[in-house]
């Protein structure tokens, strides 16, 4: 039996895994990060001989400067030597473990969005009505703000997924952090947006389309806006807004808040009865949502950029 090298198992974990993954960005991403820091010091191994001290000597440089991306290498590690074990390559523990005991203890890494107090939010909703010019970027902003969604699913949105008779835009899986569809009612402000966004790119298949018709928006638009805007927030942190909202001015269930913000419940007991997704109840949130961020002021004028 041929023993691959550290690279060669690598390669073969990638090709055989990247199909069950989300999507290719993260594919490309697990094999970007091995090759950068993998690959240069054990890439040439044999993978029966790597030990604690090797993944030790890979981690090392970016334990403490690079966290995430260090954490991320060592877990793609184990994986590949773990893969190699079940191939009958190696056997013995996975040295990822014994590697991770001699490297030092990480900071903190505990972090949170900055976000906005959700009293400042109203404010900032019309600072962006007046001061976006009805641009793509301003239109997928509110409506950001309004469906209290993630970045990455609404620049991804497309007029397959809006149904404007129901007012009602659904999120496939596939695009959903939680693997899970997620239909997001739709209040009388997000449909002025949709018209709008509408005449702005007639031809293209996203809601929100970029420079380029067949491409979204870039996904450092919302920053720059904030910057634009000297706003010391980030978008993620408008999702806290609303959920810190709802828990502290409204009497809706926790469950309904919960389930807006896509969120998947913890008890697995709870989950397996909990069938439905509260719809017409996130409905009536939602509604109440936009009525406290406030009405628009004028009828929506897109401008091309």
């Amino acid at each position: 039996m041929v023993v691959p090298s550290f690279k060669e198992a690598a390669l073969s974990v990638h090709a055989e895994y990247k199909h069950s993954w989300r999507n290719e960005k993260h594919a490309s991403q697990w094999l970007n990060t091995l090759e950068q820091y993998a690959f240069p010091m054990i890439g040439d191994r044999a993978i029966n001989t790597i030990e604690s001290p090797d993944v030790i000597r890979v981690l090392s440089p970016i334990w403490l400067v690079k966290s995430e991306t260090a954490r991320r290498v060592r877990q793609r590690i184990g994986t590949v030597i773990d893969w190699a074990k079940a191939a009958g390559f190696r056997d013995g523990e996975n040295p990822v473990s014994g590697a991770t005991k001699g490297l030092p203890k990480q900071p903190d890494r505990k972090r949170h969005f900055k976000a906005l107090a959700y009293a400042d939010v109203p404010a900032f909703v019309e600072q962006l009505r007046s001061d976006g010019d009805h641009s793509a970027s301003a239109l997928a902003f509110e409506f950001m703000i309004l469906t209290a969604t993630r970045t990455n699913e609404v620049l991804g949105a497309t007029w397959g997924e809006i149904d404007l008779d129901q007012s009602v835009w659904v999120i496939a899986a596939s695009r959903m952090k939680a693997n899970r569809e997620h239909r997001v009612p739709l209040p009388a402000r997000c449909l002025e947006i949709l018209r709008a966004a509408k005449e702005l790119g007639a031809d293209s298949p996203y809601v929100f389309p970029g420079s380029k018709p067949k491409k979204p928006l870039s996904n450092m638009v919302f920053l720059m806006a904030l910057r634009r805007m000297k706003v010391e927030a980030t978008a993620h942190g408008f999702r806290s807004a609303f959920r810190d909202w709802s828990a502290e001015k409204t009497n809706f269930a926790r469950d309904v808040c919960e389930m807006a913000l896509a969120h998947t419940i913890n008890d697995k007991v709870e989950a397996a009865y909990r069938r439905g997704d509260l719809f017409e109840k996130r409905r009536e949130l939602m509604n109440a949502w936009a009525g406290y961020l406030g009405p628009s002021d004028a009828k929506v004028v897109p401008m091309r950029a």
